[in-house]
Order: C-alpha cells, then structure tokens, then sequence
C-alpha cells in the first residue's frame, strides 16, 4: 500500500521521510478495524516520532499520524460486521486498562498512541480499535481529519482540566498551530474574550480574521505587561500554553487571581523555570493534559458534526507530496492543520 514513511531516527526529520507505494497492509485482530484512509493531517507529534522519544520504543520505518478519517474496509472477531461501509474518524489516544485504588481518585488511564507507539493514519489503510472510531456520516474526511486530534486535546485541556466558561479571558500561545487554533474556536464558542500571541505578524492578522479579540506580537519580550494593559491589569483567567519554557514565565505572569495555566505540551523545552511565589499569592492553577477519551472526543465532535466548529486548513497534499507536508510542518510556516487527501492518486 502507499505510505508516508519515516526511515530512521533522526533530526531534522525531513532527509528521512519518504514515500513508498509497497509498504506490507496491515490486518485487523480482534475488537478492530481496517480503515481505508480518505485523509489523515500532521500534528507535531509525527516529529517527535521523526526525532525520537525518550522512553519510548519506535520501531523505524515507522509510520506516524494521529488524525484519520475514511471508511470501514474489513473488521476483526467480535466486531459487528454492519460497520463496513462506515465513515469514521479516529481517536488515535487507546486507553489501557489502569486499577483504581478504592478511595482515591484515580489519575487518568494512560494510553496508547496510535501514530506514536505504533502505525499511523500516514498510509492508504490503518488499524484502530473499534471502540475508537466514530461514525461520521457524510462528513467531508479531510474537514474531520482536520478537527479530530487538535480539538480533542484543547477540549480536554479547556473544559475538562480548567473549567472553562462563558465570559473568561482567555491568553492562548503560539497562534498558527492546530491546538492553538481549535482553543481559539472553543474559546470563542464559549463567549470568551481571546488574546493571541504569535512571533509572526502575518498569523496575528489571520487570528483577528478569525475572531481574537486582541493580539500581541511575540518577539522574545516579557509580553505580560501588554496582557496586563489588554486587561485593565487583570490578567486572564485560564492561559493555554504548548510552547513550554520559552514564554512559561511570562504566561505565569499574566494569570489573574485564581487563574489557571494549561499546558498540553512544551516544543520549546519542558525545564521552564517558574515562580512559585507568584502560584501560592494568586492561588493559581498549573493542570497538565494530554489528549481526550472518547466521551470528551464525542462532545467536540459533535461541535463540528452541527456546523458550530470548523478547523482551520493549511494546505492539502496528495499523498506522494507528503515530504512537501513534513517540510511544511518542520519549518513551521503552516496556519492551521496540513492534511494528506489519500484519494488523490
């Protein structure tokens, strides 16, 4: 089958991505299904993959992708035989079975990634568990391979771990990737004001075109005295952050009283330094999240599924371009989610 494929570890990610039309079709085992992929879209995962993870044992070539949707081709023992046919989108985050101590709160249940610990939506079919995929209709799949991975962790990260609602002010980092992008839509779906930070003016004026209320340039500064100023010296009340340690300080700096800081990923570096003077006066809120479990995958869905939220799209490829969409990716230059069309030839 025809696949996307990242030959080796290695940094940059690019010189060892390529595409092959013979790579061996997956089957599907008990409780799964094939899925013929219509159209599956780049997070920054895939280069995680590309770069490798501490810990974490990819096997190379490997195949990434954590966004798919297309239609049921053949299904495993145990799975009702009426979902051939089927459109879906995947939730690439499976859960593993986790003991719950009695009388404690459990954490939540750890995961497997498809796209990460094993293969990925980037090829003409993928496997998934059927209790992760969700029938979509007549959706367009490359509208919902768009929407899935990226919505689903600002979801979670937003209405889940922080408790948003209607009337807060919401800091979001780095405007232009997909999560920042779909918190954006979330945030405005709520009634939230937004404020936007990007190191690229060109991102803030496509942010404005999409509704944020007020944007600051980003260019290496302590941009915590402008959110101040935005705010009457308020600050914000939930800041949504993938960035990590280079705007860790100033996204601290910039939470009202009572504010909570969500992050759900770090792609400048995880050692930021903090000021925890600033976490106990103010009572602030630090939450950590990491994608969504299907209740929380069906809740944003069905956003997009009604018309409320659309994801925003870059560029489509066809699949033997799809180098062009890692070489897009890894240089950062895309606004909004970079999808592979697998029905083009």
């Amino acid at each position: 089958m025809r696949a996307i494929v990242i030959q080796k570890q290695g940094s940059p990610v690019l010189p060892n991505v390529t595409f092959v039309n013979d790579f061996p079709e997956p089957q599907a085992g008990p409780g799964q299904a094939v899925v013929k992929t219509e159209a599956s879209a780049l997070n920054h995962l895939d280069l995680w993959v590309g770069r490798g993870l501490p810990g974490i044992d990819i096997r190379y070539p490997a195949i990434s992708g954590s966004d798919g949707a297309g239609l049921i081709e053949s299904v495993g023992a145990g799975v009702d035989p009426a979902w051939v046919g089927k459109r879906v989108l995947l939730n690439a985050a499976v859960s593993k079975p986790d003991p719950v101590r009695p009388g404690l709160r459990p954490a939540a249940a750890d995961i497997f990634m498809i796209g990460e610990h094993g293969p990925g939506c980037l090829a003409e079919r993928f496997v998934a568990p059927i209790d992760n995929l969700l029938e979509i209709g007549d959706a367009d799949p490359v509208e919902a391979a768009a929407f899935g991975l990226t919505h689903l962790t600002a979801w979670r990260m937003m209405v889940t771990q922080a408790g948003l609602r209607s009337g807060m002010i919401v800091l979001i980092t780095g405007i232009g990737g997909g999560v920042a992008l779909a918190a954006l839509a979330i945030a405005r779906h709520f009634g939230c004001e937004t404020i936007v930070t990007s190191r690229h003016s060109s991102k803030l004026d496509r942010a404005r075109a999409l509704g944020a209320t007020h944007t600051i340039l980003d260019a290496g500064q302590d941009w915590s005295k402008e959110v101040r100023q935005l705010t009457g010296r308020r600050g914000v009340d939930l800041c949504v952050d993938s960035i990590g340690k280079a705007v860790h300080g100033s996204c601290i700096k910039s939470l009202a009283r009572g504010g909570t800081f969500a992050t759900c990923g770090a792609t400048t570096g995880p050692d930021a330094t903090t000021d925890l003077t600033r976490i106990f006066w103010n009572q602030l809120r630090l939450v950590g999240s990491t994608m969504g479990d299907m209740r929380e995958f069906r809740e944003v869905v069905s956003l997009f599924r009604n018309g409320a939220i659309r994801p925003v799209i870059d560029q489509i490829f066809a699949p033997s371009d799809g180098t062009s969409a890692f070489a897009r990716l890894e240089a950062g230059e895309q606004f909004g989610k970079l999808v592979v069309d697998w029905r083009k030839p």
